[in-house]
């Protein structure tokens, strides 16, 4: 198995690609994405087939096509790493997003199992949803 921080580095880059294929397939079978908050719309636990249905909606948002997340740090026990990061995106509307994380990966083999995401839901709201 490989270094569970690598895995995660490795797919925080695939995921910065916006190519929702790529990334789907970083993801373990059975995997599930949980995104913390109240947001009608984004947040919610999501598995490989919602996630890439989530995923393919967002990109399209993205002015560059994909959204940027960058590892700030990592601690990792076992199967499990947890991550602090920042994201950067312009929209195509012009609305910047810029949010910071903390993210729990769970890795099953050299995939990833599981994430709990935790944001700051009051600028995803401003920007993806505020009139």
């Amino acid at each position: 198995m490989n270094d569970p921080k690598t895995i995660v580095s490795n797919f925080l880059a695939t995921f910065s690609t916006g190519q929702v294929d790529a990334i789907l397939a970083g993801l373990a079978e059975g995997a599930t994405w949980q995104v913390c908050g109240r947001i009608q719309g984004m947040s919610g636990t999501y598995g490989k087939q919602e996630l890439g249905e989530l995923l393919r909606g967002a990109v399209a948002l993205y002015r560059e096509g994909a959204l940027r997340i960058t590892p700030t740090s990592m601690i990792s026990e076992g199967s499990k790493v947890a991550t602090e990061a920042e994201s950067f995106a312009t929209l195509t509307n012009g609305r910047i997003y810029n949010n910071r994380y903390h993210f729990l990966f769970e890795i099953a083999g050299d995939k990833v199992l599981r994430v709990t995401e935790y944001m700051d839901t009051m600028h995803a709201w401003d920007v993806f949803f505020k009139p």
